[in-house]
């Protein structure tokens, strides 16, 4: 059958399938692959989340994996050769999980950082997002995986993301949203696309004929698969008819047989638009199992790796992406026989990813504590002092946990309900889950009924005396008992909260005493009802989720611990504070109430900083936080979403193993009012107005005249660099002619002009010819990442300018929107062209100028 289906011709295979294997095709079985047909050898494929990471096919017991710095720090690398060996990376790890297609990478825009998945897209800044995404794809595929790049298009926000209307110019659609998508179609033809949730001009972007039929296939050329997000199908025949492929999960809500017949009958469908999705699917397949056989036909066991040269990688690409935004006096890198405070509630928090679809389990986490005191340098010592608490839901508790056999983790038993919804005697299944997050939504044993119930069991065994503060979450119903006592009751009377996705409870809790070194025993009873006055739960995730989450830590006196926290900073010569978020507020399914890192973070650092001026502050977050004590400290360090590596790789750079080369892939602003999308963020009756239009991120700042906290492209260095010598060759008279062989060259030379070897990040803006036409003054066209330069030592910068470099969407050309027709081409005007090459959108080392003697316009790529 492998020879069979590899090599068959797939219009015979679709001749040969019954319409009911068709409909079969348009869908999926199960949460994560395709369907197979058996009696045609057609195999199915796994498909698992990313970007940062291979969770997996399953949330409830999932297989451990590697997990990579969040797409911020990606891009803030610069580097498009280091992205393609993370694609490279993520298809090994996909295949060790029987995965041949990955649900990566998302190259939305982060038009505010208040987004809840900014941190899953790459940069504000759409050559930038395009650029590595491309380097993403091509890595991944030409390592046997699919890309499924998404979410096409406009899904930039969680607030009503579902039903929301994107109301965007087409320009800005163009130049902006669809820019990077267009990029990684050009550079890297990824295999799939995956849908946004949102609608634009008024349609779901799963139904949008313009989008998936005129823009994507027609003019960009695109031959492969077009799958929904989960549950992000809205009907069957708008769907089908305007090119999506796959409904996505399964079982299927819309394309059933039932309902697929009566489109038929009806004739809302056609057979042969139904016929072409399931040869599309075919085609996807197909290309998969010639590409990876022993994946897809393999035997389909997740597995996990771990080896000395993978964590290697996983560390330079995380200190890679790390950017040192403040060292006044240099205080870094710290110095041997120093002795340093480790401050804050990060400092021993396992921060590593967001939440939602990126979060995973990890194979190993070394958090910036451990990571800080297994590398420092000779005479330096640490003092650890929490500081205050930063989280929203009280930390899980699974390292702590062993099963009453000594296994890590508790005990997961599974029980049908009585017809009065109390367990039954017998047992379904069992399981040993090591992960406090108990996550029902993509499986369930075989032999439940409706209604069921689980037991969790475990030891719970701390290295802390006194008061210990539980916390229960819940999608259903349960109650927490320790010793025996019944501590938190989320079952009789809830309240509406957070917890997966809206469709939770608020976080209940309660306090037992505890003795470090003495067990406690652990039980909680769960069922998948609701109580009758359960109250409204949220829609943000279309799926219905069930599942309980127990965390639990120390109950401090918060004024205390801060005063704690500035005792020590005076008895130390440098205070590190390690603060920003976690997962738990950024998140799929809901966008940030605010710029300020949550708890008393800010208080914090400004009294240690008060206390001792040698203070250095590591922010771990996906995206901007505000900084009100900016001034007051001596060193920033953004550290982002750092995955396993969080640790080794913030030490490499605060203890100048490694020089920091990384550089923002966003503005940081001042304040909240100076976002550009500050007064349009957010559903409002249904719609979000995108009204800062072209203007996103620096280009708002730059035309605003506004300052920006840390301006897009800036992060300081070990040692420092010098900008030369820019020479610009003029296009040929005849380049126009030939539009996709057009080229600008231009170089110039950087020279290390300080005491250490490092990497500078140069960065090319284009100026376009003035006349009328409302556009940001300069933008981002090209970038390079000159690697390793030593002390002295000078390197010729080589850079093409391609005519996506001098081009803007003309509206003027082109016919309306009706009926999926163009609204515009893209234009390339005659005149002079400014060209900026600078150390960020704010720092601007070299200009020159060239002229496009001959106007042309183009279409398509």
């Amino acid at each position: 059958m492998l020879c069979d289906f590899r090599h068959a011709s797939i219009q015979e295979l679709v001749n040969k399938l019954t319409k009911e294997e068709k409909f079969l095709l348009l869908s999926a079985p199960n949460w994560w692959n395709t369907s197979k047909i058996e009696r045609l050898g057609i195999p199915s494929v796994r498909m698992s989340d990313g970007p940062n990471g291979v969770r997996g096919s399953s949330h409830f017991v999932s297989t451990p994996a590697q997990c990579l710095p969040c797409a911020t720090a990606l891009a803030s690398t610069f580097d498009s050769e280091l992205i393609n060996k993370v694609g490279a990376f993520l298809a090994a790890e996909a295949k060790t999980k029987s995965a041949v297609v990955l649900l990566a990478p998302t190259c939305n825009i982060q038009r505010s950082p208040l987004g809840g998945r900014s941190f899953e897209s790459f940069s504000e800044d759409p050559h930038l997002s395009g650029t590595l995404a491309a380097a993403y794809v091509n890595g991944l595929q030409s390592n046997g995986v699919a890309a499924t790049i998404k979410h096409f298009v406009a899904n930039d926000q969680e607030h009503e993301r579902t039903s929301v209307n994107s109301v965007i110019s087409e320009r800005a659609l163009r130049e902006i949203y669809l820019y990077p998508f267009m990029i990684a179609q050009r550079d890297a033809k990824p295999f799939g696309y995956m849908t946004s949730y949102n609608r634009l001009e008024g349609i779901h972007c799963s139904e949008h004929p313009r989008l998936l039929k005129g823009i994507l296939r027609s003019e960009w050329g695109f031959d492969g698969l077009v799958m929904s997000d989960w549950h992000g199908t809205y009907g069957v025949e708008d769907a089908l008819n305007a090119g999506l492929d796959l409904e996505m999960p399964g079982l299927p809500r819309w394309r059933t047989r039932l309902l697929l017949d009566h489109s038929l009958v009806s004739q809302k469908i056609t057979e042969a638009t139904i016929t072409e999705r399931a040869e599309t699917v075919l085609r996807f397949v197909q290309k998969l199992a010639k590409l990876s056989p022993e994946v897809v036909f393999g035997d389909g066991v997740e597995r996990s790796r771990d080896s000395p040269e993978l964590r290697a990688f996983a560390r330079k690409v995380a200190s890679e992406g790390i950017v040192l935004l403040r060292n006044e006096d240099n205080i870094l890198p710290i110095k041997p026989n120093t002795k340093v405070a480790i401050i804050g509630p990060n400092a021993k928090a396992s921060v590593i990813a967001g939440g939602g679809s990126a979060n995973l389990k990890a194979t190993y986490i070394v958090n910036p504590f451990e990571g800080l005191e297994h590398n420092k340098p000779d005479g330096v010592t640490l003092d650890y002092s929490v500081g205050c608490y930063a989280h929203k839901f009280l930390p899980t508790l699974e390292e702590s946990l062993r099963t009453h056999c000594g296994k890590l983790g508790w005990t997961c038993t599974f029980y049908n309900n009585d017809t009065n919804g109390n367990p039954l005697d017998k047992p379904i299944a069992e399981f040993v889950l090591n992960d406090t997050r108990v996550k029902l939504n993509d499986f369930l044993p075989p032999g439940l009924k409706e209604t069921w119930t689980i037991k969790l069991n475990g030891k719970l065994t701390l290295d802390y005396t006194g008061n210990f503060e539980f916390g229960l979450t819940v999608a259903g119903r349960a109650k927490l008992w320790v010793n025996g006592k019944m501590i938190i009751d989320n079952w009789t009377k809830q309240y509406p909260g957070e917890f997966f996705y809206g469709q939770g409870t608020r976080e209940e809790k309660g306090c037992y005493p505890i003795v470090s070194g003495q067990p406690v025993d652990i039980y909680v009873e769960y069922t998948n009802t609701l109580p009758p006055d359960a109250g409204e739960r949220s829609n943000s995730q279309p799926a219905l989720m069930r599942g309980v989450r127990l965390g639990g830590a120390a109950k401090i006196d918060a004024g205390a611990a801060v005063r704690d926290a500035v005792a020590l900073a005076k008895q130390n010569d440098i205070a590190v504070v390690v603060v920003g978020l976690n997962s738990d507020w950024e998140s799929e399914g809901f966008d940030r109430p605010s710029l300020d890192m949550p708890g008393k973070q800010n208080e914090l650092i400004a009294a240690v900083a008060e206390a001792n001026p040698r203070t250095v502050v590591v922010i771990q977050a996906g995206s901007a936080v505000s900084m009100p004590w900016n001034k007051s400290v001596s060193g920033i360090v953004q550290a982002w979403l750092l995955g396993n590596e969080t640790g080794n790789a913030i030490a490499d750079i605060l203890y100048g193993n490694i020089n920091p080369s990384g550089k923002l892939p966003i503005t940081l602003p001042v304040r909240e009012e100076d976002i550009p999308a500050y007064l349009s963020y957010g559903s409002e009756n249904g719609e979000v107005h995108y009204r800062e239009d072209l203007f996103v991120g620096y280009k708002w700042y730059q035309a605003r005249k506004t300052a920006p906290l840390y301006p897009f492209g800036f992060g300081l260095s070990y040692t420092t660099f010098a900008y030369s010598s820019l020479k610009i060759n003029p296009p040929s008279s005849s380049s126009t002619e030939d539009k996709d062989t057009f080229n600008i060259s231009l170089s110039f030379q950087i020279t290390n002009t300080g005491q250490i070897t490092g990497s500078e990040a140069a960065q090319v803006y284009v100026i376009l010819p003035a006349g009328g036409l409302t556009t940001p003054k300069y933008q981002l066209r090209a970038f390079k990442k000159v690697k390793d330069v030593k002390p002295g030592e000078t390197r010729v910068v080589q850079i093409r300018l391609d005519k996506y470099a001098i081009s803007f969407w003309d509206v003027t050309i082109g016919t309306a929107a009706a009926n999926g027709e163009k609204t515009g081409e893209w234009r390339a005007r005659e005149g002079i062209y400014g060209v900026i090459v600078g150390s960020s959108s704010d720092h601007h080392h070299l200009q020159g100028e060239f002229c496009l003697k001959e106007e042309f316009t183009w279409e398509g790529l």
